[in-house]
């Protein structure tokens, strides 16, 4: 049967805002000079240019307000005159401990987190030229961001410049209907856990999983040597899979029968970050390379200094390179009260006592990074 067709007419426009981006980076040398600076009395940077517009940033050592004066303030100003510039930006303070003062890598400033802002330099009552916040840091807590007399300002800065709507040429098409998903990945889901068919089970501590060898061996090398292999055993018809949780076992099947992870909303943040290390235990087992990127993807998501010794223990044992990177980062990015958090945990006596690979590596990068 032929299938179905149909004529349609179709026809779009775009109105895309055009987006420019700048980062720039504030230095204040010799900063204890300026105690005393006075309220309203402002440091200002070198002029830099975003989009074709001329910014600048201010900075007020004793705040910008009588009733801010225990603050420090911070304001974007907008240099180009008679002009209006919508922005979005965002400025903090750089920690100067754990990262190399130079421009950071652009973050743009999220549009669901930061409110846009209208810098406006017209002659006007109304005009506002510079954005920005009154009560940005206590001084009194300025000081793990001094280093050496100096502190640093980093700001973000996003401009948003709006084009004319787009319109595409109108098209003629002829569409075939066709079925949006193949249904093998459905019928293969369809035989999880099924016993029509079935020619092998597993005892995990107890527990009894029906699979089919065929589907195993299709994505498994190791299942494949098992059960075609030289040396098989044609007549095994029970398999006793020890040392391995059986919820791991159960969402390796899943994974090989509809190419996906389980569900694992239902646990907590810790119970979800020690199912993906189980998981990834199972897949690495039975070499299914796909599903251990996965699992290992997933954890450098959910790294936390608590469990960070046993993730990095793991990522040794497993050869899991990509999380083993992202966990001596976060360590390396981490603030000192961060670091003392993953000492004390017990995971970090494992790390040292089985893998003290890492913990060269830790420092080696950390000394490179030192001397850069």
């Amino acid at each position: 049967m032929a299938a179905p067709e149909s004529s349609l007419t179709r026809t779009a426009s775009t109105c895309a805002p055009e987006t420019m981006h700048g980062t720039h980076v504030f230095k204040m040398d010799r900063y204890s000079l300026y105690r005393g600076f006075g309220v309203l009395n402002a440091i200002e940077s070198a002029t830099f240019a975003v989009s074709g517009y001329d910014w600048c940033v201010r900075f007020y050592p004793d705040g910008r307000r009588e009733e801010s004066n225990k603050w420090v303030s911070v304001y974007l100003e907008l240099k180009t005159e008679n002009t209006e510039v919508r922005a979005l930006y965002s400025m903090w303070l750089l920690d100067q401990a754990t990262v190399d003062p130079r421009p950071l890598t652009y973050a743009q400033p999220n549009p669901s987190q930061i409110d846009l802002s209208v810098f406006d330099t017209r002659y006007n009552a109304a005009a506002t030229p510079s954005w920005g916040f009154t009560k940005f840091w206590r001084k009194s807590e300025l000081g793990e961001y001094i280093i050496d007399d100096i502190l640093c300002i980093q700001c973000n800065l996003t401009v948003i410049n709006f084009k004319e709507v787009h319109v595409s040429e109108p098209k003629m098409e002829v569409v075939v209907r066709v079925p949006s998903s193949s249904e093998l990945l459905d019928n293969l889901s369809n035989l999880l856990g099924a016993t029509e068919g079935a020619d092998v089970s597993f005892i995990v501590k107890h527990e009894v999983f029906s699979a089919h060898k065929i589907i195993l061996a299709m994505r498994s090398v190791v299942f494949w040597a098992e059960f075609y292999g030289p040396m098989r055993d044609e007549q095994r018809c029970i398999v006793t899979v020890e040392d391995m949780h059986p919820a791991a076992f159960r969402g390796l099947l899943h994974f090989i029968y509809k190419d996906s992870l389980p569900r694992m909303g239902d646990l907590n943040n810790d119970e979800y970050e020690e199912m993906l290390r189980h998981l990834l235990v199972a897949v690495d087992r039975y070499a299914m390379e796909r599903m251990k990127l996965m699992c290992e993807s997933k954890l450098c998501e959910v790294l936390s200094a608590e469990t960070m010794g046993t993730t990095l223990a793991l990522a040794q044992q497993r050869h899991c390179s990509q999380l083993k990177d992202a966990g001596i980062e976060f360590i390396m990015n981490s603030s000192n009260r961060m670091v003392a958090v993953v000492v004390a945990s017990k995971g970090y006596e494992k790390l040292k006592r089985e893998c003290p690979t890492v913990i060269a590596d830790i420092w080696e990068k950390t000394s490179k990074r030192h001397r850069l």
